[in-house]
């Protein structure tokens, strides 16, 4: 079978700079699976992506040009319906035929037993899809299933007809090596014409020689890098270029390097230059005006300090930049200025005087304003810094929760609502705050994102706790849970962060008995007056909720499903976060061991022995009561063995509590082999079951050992 290599282009109006990577990958994948289903690709075809701000292509290696003539095979009709009793073809038949192919001859049909009866069959090849009735359908697929964030509707050359797509389209370019394949979409029919660089193309329209010249061609006559991938790569070689040999560094985000990377065709990176009087602005205000509105790359120096110099990612590259960057620096000023405005007005009044402003800014319809939510945080940082530090750490936890939200109503947090918390921070700091209250207004978000830095002092910790938990526990106890990928107040997020700062500040709190503790002071009792609050139902759904983040956290340090099980019982959130890493650690070592199968497996029969005694499960062990050399050789091996597990065990050391257990495996093994446990006797039955009580709670001090049968 010949094959060629095929280009797919659509040349459009600007498409939206933060879409444009997510179209690129659904537009080039959807034709690729669409071609192979149809079976039009070799093994060894290659797909490649392109997208710029103007279009959106792909080419796929090896594509033929018809696809494989197949076999197939379709049931007619009972020989009783298609025959009659001379074997002649009745009309049904005759009927059923000619609708296939009029020159279908009876006789050639296959009889075969289908079930009960018997039934003719027709065997045939269908011809293989022409390349064009296939990209017709492929792209035509494409188009429908593009996620587009919003769909415009603009009319096509004769004035009356409308499409629908993400911008207009002005072009569709589809070749199979040399050849036009024509195809039609949008009102437009395929050829072989593209365009280039707005203002830098050397010829227009760039005319396709053929599907393999694409990307050079565009590149050599229209100043294009087509590729999304080559010009991004391109951007960072000139970024790092241009920084170099000022001895800076350009600020590093992957976010505003792909939009950036959307919005060019032909990268240009020129250095730019601003005031150095605007330094005395706390430098995220800086940086984030000029990658948010100017889409620029400030340079920072070698201890990661703003300098004022910025990075350009210009379209254009004219013998003579100076126009261009002093452009940039002009419309880069009032940006700067603005910032400096909402610092210094900001600074004028002091924190703590804008909390009653929050009284007046609805939180939820259902939980209030964010004055009331303060209220609730202040009264959680409190309970968590009293059980952490005492009182003195609860009095800097509570006013660090109180000033934690005062900063919503400042100027600069009302322009760059990114800058919550950091600028809290910036105006404790002005106000004469310790560094501990302003860094824990600033920390008290953290973390944001997976991955991200946890608070940097404890009385951080607590606030960012106490806030995360009153989000939890108030939407719960609302009804706002998270369903599917639906999750718009983050609480997937937020349980994260409380999970994590648990396991990774090592805190002894207990957050069970913190959340819902029937008999005292609870994050809970909060909302207990709320309406329809119910306790029961929010213990369950929480804990449900919280299990299954820590899970998915514990599952991504490569522990295993049973390892998990085997500390987080029974679905219930462990009382204590800071012990699991090494009660896990723990259970990974017992399950190396040559005795943890067989233990592991005795362990679990003993529980279900003893899940059905009726009645109290004895405890005392009377020495004198046993009968079976098996059963006294496991209560001396016990004897010898508790002591050192348990000794281990309250010195913290789970690995060495769960490998004593290994000397275990043989008298356990014999027990089982030779004492039956259900005795006649009541009183022999009552001492066996006293022995296994003790082997199962000596067993499973640090963890549930049966979770680890197979």
């Amino acid at each position: 079978m010949s094959t060629q290599n095929l280009l797919v282009e659509l040349f459009v109006e600007e498409l939206p700079p933060k879409a444009l990577e997510e179209l690129e990958i659904n537009f080039c994948g959807s034709i690729e699976l669409s071609l192979k289903r149809r079976g039009f690709l070799q093994d060894d075809s290659v797909k490649s992506e392109f997208a710029s701000p103007r279009r959106l292509a792909v080419s796929i290696t090896n594509v033929a040009a018809k696809a494989p003539d197949q076999k197939f095979r379709q049931k007619l009709m009972p020989v009783s319906v298609g025959l009659d009793s001379d074997g002649s073809p009745t009309p049904a038949l005759v009927k059923k035929l000619a609708s296939i192919d009029p020159t279908i001859d009876y006789k050639s049909l296959h009889r075969e037993q289908d079930g009960k009866h018997e039934a003719l069959f027709y065997e045939g090849i269908q011809p293989g899809l022409t390349l064009t009735v296939a990209l017709q359908k492929a792209l035509e697929d494409a188009i429908d299933n593009l996620p587009i964030p919003k769909v415009m509707t603009y009319p096509l050359a004769d004035g009356w007809t409308t499409v629908n797509f993400v911008r207009p389209v002005h072009g569709l370019v589809a070749l199979h090596g040399t050849d036009i394949v024509p195809v039609s979409v949008l009102g437009l029919t395929a050829g072989r014409d593209t365009h280039g660089h707005r203002f830098e193309a050397r010829v227009s329209p760039v005319v396709l020689t053929s599907a393999d010249s694409y990307a050079a061609q565009l590149k050599e006559e229209g100043a294009v890098i087509a590729s999304f991938a080559e010009r991004r790569a391109d951007i960072v070689r000139q970024l790092q270029a241009a920084a170099a040999p000022l001895g800076f560094k350009p600020v590093d985000d992957d976010a505003l390097l792909d939009e950036v990377t959307a919005l060019v065709e032909r990268p240009n990176v020129l250095v730019g230059t601003f005031e150095t009087a605007y330094l005395d602005v706390p430098q995220e205000c800086l940086i984030l005006t000029m990658k948010a509105n100017q889409k620029y790359f400030p340079l920072l120096d070698a201890q990661g300090k703003l300098t004022n110099q910025f990075l350009i990612v210009s379209n254009i590259s004219p013998a003579d930049a100076s126009a261009v960057i002093e452009g940039n620096e002009r419309v880069v000023r009032p940006r700067l200025a603005d910032a400096k405005f909402f610092f210094d007005q900001d600074r004028k009044k002091a924190l703590d005087s804008r909390v009653l402003g929050l009284a007046k800014v609805v939180y939820h319809n259902k939980l209030g304003t964010q004055g009331e939510r303060v209220t609730r945080v202040q009264a959680i940082a409190r309970a968590i810094g009293e059980q952490l530090g005492g009182e003195a750490l609860a009095l800097q936890a509570d006013q660090a929760a109180l000033l934690a939200k005062a900063d919503l109503l400042t100027d600069m947090v009302g322009e760059f609502p990114e800058l919550q918390g950091i600028m809290g921070r910036y105006y404790a700091q002005h106000d004469g705050l310790s560094d501990d209250i302003a860094f824990a207004i600033e920390d008290h978000y953290k973390p944001r994102f997976a991955g991200d830095e946890l608070p940097r002092n404890t009385v951080g910790v607590c606030v960012a706790l106490a806030d995360k938990l009153e989000t939890l526990v108030g939407m719960f106890s609302i009804g706002q849970i998270p369903t599917g990928d639906k999750d718009p107040f983050a609480l997937r997020r937020h349980a994260l962060g409380v999970l994590r700062i648990l396991i990774e500040k090592n805190l002894k709190l207990d957050l069970p008995t913190l959340l819902w503790n029937p008999t005292g002071w609870t994050v809970s009792s909060l909302y207990k007056n709320f309406p329809g609050f119910d306790l029961a139902r929010l213990a369950v759904e929480l804990n449900d909720f919280l299990v299954d983040r820590l899970a998915g956290l514990l599952l991504e340090q490569s522990f295993t499903r049973n390892e998990i099980s085997a500390i987080v019982l029974d679905e219930m959130l462990p009382e204590r976060m800071d012990l699991l890493d090494k009660r896990l650690q723990a259970v990974r070592a017992f399950s190396a061991l040559s005795e943890s199968e067989s233990l592991a497996a005795a362990n679990k029969r003993v529980g279900n022995i003893l899940k059905k005694v009726e009645g109290g499960i004895p405890t005392a062990i009377d020495p004198a009561r046993f009968v079976e050399p098996a059963e006294m050789a496991l209560a001396d091996a016990l004897e010898q063995i508790k002591p050192q597990a348990d000794a281990a065990f309250e010195a913290g050391d789970y690995t060495g509590s769960l490998t004593a257990l290994a000397a275990l495996k043989a008298p356990v093994d014999a027990f089982f082999d030779s004492v039956m446990v259900n005795a006649d006797d009541p009183a022999l039955k009552a001492n066996r079951l006293a022995l296994l009580n003790q082997l199962h709670q000596t067993m499973n001090r640090v963890a549930d050992l049966s979770r680890l049968a197979a």
